[in-house]
């Protein structure tokens, strides 16, 4: 049976005199349809953003074909110089391994990062495989072949799962490494969050990795992790805010922030932000004015409904060094 919920790869809301564009990340796919949503009826004002990975957002900001790109691999400082724009983040999520196999429900498999490393690496080939069977003595793991699934596309999603594998696992860092699109080892792709959800959802035997949204929406069986403090603990708004406390956003040049194996009793290890590009010199200033005024509406009004979908909203003192910025770097008229 198909995936349910999230299949549609843009939000296209009727237009408006100065048209919004964006493109890139799909994590932040589902929160941004909401809020796009919300604008929409209240100011009567459109949104195109269209859910293409964050390589795919990367490369359209700097061919300035869109008012705005997402991606959820931050640039370093040197790059966002570069190609003459400021980032922002606009959420914290969590991607969290989600399975199919008959007879197991939600939180009832608990994974740790070097098994998770072995498992994508190929070298763990079987459910019952002993590593498993270790961590998981009272859940019934079948004899059954695991079928790998990954993103085919560059995605942030895979930045920071990737990130996190090569955190815990000197193989994986040697062999494989982090980047938005890796030479995967095994396994096959799929296009964005929802290509994933959806391959998984339709694949006994299935592991693959999502954003948490992805996973609520598609009802995917998620597993637990053991973090960095050998805690096990479930991928959820309090993990995730967990991950995200010691950040110190007003210390990181162009908000350049890594939020993956952070410690923490609490903590989810596989977290991250996600950001927006937008040109420090937009070619259409009224349409990038624009699109900083749905982002300034978000951070006010749009907190209950990243929380709904289990995303973590910025601090408020976070927001304010975000609108500083702003007013001080984008020509827009704010």
């Amino acid at each position: 049976m198909a995936a349910a919920g999230l299949v549609a790869a843009a939000v296209s809301l009727p237009a408006f005199a100065a048209d919004i564009s964006g493109a890139g990340a799909t994590f932040p796919y589902p929160i941004y349809a909401k809020w796009a949503d919300a604008y929409k009826k209240e100011t009567g004002n459109g949104l195109n953003y269209q859910s293409i990975g964050s390589g795919g957002g990367i490369k359209q900001i700097t061919a300035r074909t869109v008012t705005f790109g997402a991606s959820d691999m931050p640039l370093e400082p040197a790059e966002l110089d570069k190609i003459g724009v400021i980032q922002f983040p606009t959420v914290m999520g969590g991607i969290v391994p989600v399975v199919n196999l008959d007879g197991v429900k939600s939180g009832d498999l608990t994974i740790d990062g070097p098994t998770l490393a072995k498992i994508f690496l190929g070298d763990i080939k079987k459910w019952n495989d002993p590593a498993l069977v270790k961590l998981n003595p009272n859940a019934k793991l079948p004899d059954q072949a695991i079928a790998l699934v990954h993103r085919s596309d560059g995605s942030g999603t895979t930045f920071i799962f990737t990130n996190y594998l090569s955190k815990v696992s000197g193989d994986w860092k040697s062999k494989v490494g982090s980047s938005t699109a890796v030479q995967w080892p095994a396994g096959i792709g799929a296009k964005g969050n929802e290509g994933v959800a959806n391959n998984v959802a339709n694949t006994k035997g299935a592991i693959g990795y999502v954003e948490t949204a992805y996973a609520k929406q598609n009802k995917l069986t998620t597993t637990k992790m053991v973090n960095k403090d050998g805690k096990t603990v479930t991928a959820d708004s309090e993990s995730i805010m967990a991950a995200a406390a010691g950040a110190d956003w007003a210390k990181a040049p162009g908000f350049y922030q890594i939020l993956t194996d952070e410690p923490g009793a609490k903590s989810w290890p596989i977290a991250g932000a996600t950001f927006i590009l937008i040109p420090k010199e937009p070619k259409d200033q009224a349409a990038a004015t624009e699109a900083l005024k749905f982002f300034g509406w978000a951070y006010k009004n749009g907190d209950k409904m990243a929380e709904d979908l289990d995303y973590v909203p910025m601090p408020d003192s976070v927001v304010k060094l975000i609108q500083d910025k702003w007013k001080s770097e984008v020509k827009a008229a704010m």
